[in-house]
């Protein structure tokens, strides 16, 4: 249930973008977000904040696209959703005594503060990557190669850089043993 919410707005502005073009598949991102959010929320009894920036920028420049007919605008909705993420992560090298990635409940990983900075600080830079990365094939290349980069080619280089963790987070994994003692 959790992966089909979290890829239902994915999935939903594919097949709008691909049946009508990037004007529905902008509505049905901004629709297919809220879905995701309230569903999360009845499931979880929680908002999940990754989820309500997604909806917030989705439904501003949504609604921005869809009034001045410009996909220039939701066009920008990774970027700035990427740059929300890697502010987030660099601030918290800033702010309270753990990096961003180290609050989060921890149940398969036990790693040393040191090693916690490091990958917290090489998800921001993945994050700003990102950004930047949507930016330019956003505004420098026409709009279908920007459909297939946000339908695949972020899910491809996130899948790319969580297995390109493994060697050096791989030993900080808890084996099921070790979690029932």
């Amino acid at each position: 249930m959790k992966t089909l919410l979290d890829l239902l707005p994915l999935i939903a502005f594919g097949v709008a973008y691909y049946l009508g073009g990037i004007y529905p598949a902008t509505i049905a991102i901004v629709v297919a977000l809220a879905i995701t959010v309230i569903g999360f929320k009845l499931k979880d009894g929680t908002w999940h904040k990754a989820h309500l920036i997604a909806l917030v920028v989705s439904a501003v420049l949504g609604g921005i696209t869809l009034a001045l007919h410009d996909p220039a605008f939701i066009k920008l909705k990774p970027s700035i959703v990427y740059a929300v993420f890697a502010m987030a992560l660099f601030g918290s090298h800033l702010f309270g005594e753990k990096v961003l990635l180290q609050r989060l409940p921890q149940k398969m990983v036990v790693m040393p503060d040191a090693v916690w900075k490091r990958v917290n600080l090489a998800w921001a830079l993945f994050f700003l990557f990102c950004a930047v990365l949507n930016y330019v094939v956003a505004h420098q290349f026409d709009e279908a190669l920007w459909v297939k980069l946000k339908l695949f080619g972020f899910s491809i280089l996130m899948v790319l850089f969580m297995l390109a963790h493994l060697p050096f987070v791989g030993r900080y994994v808890v084996q099921p043993e070790d979690t029932a003692k």
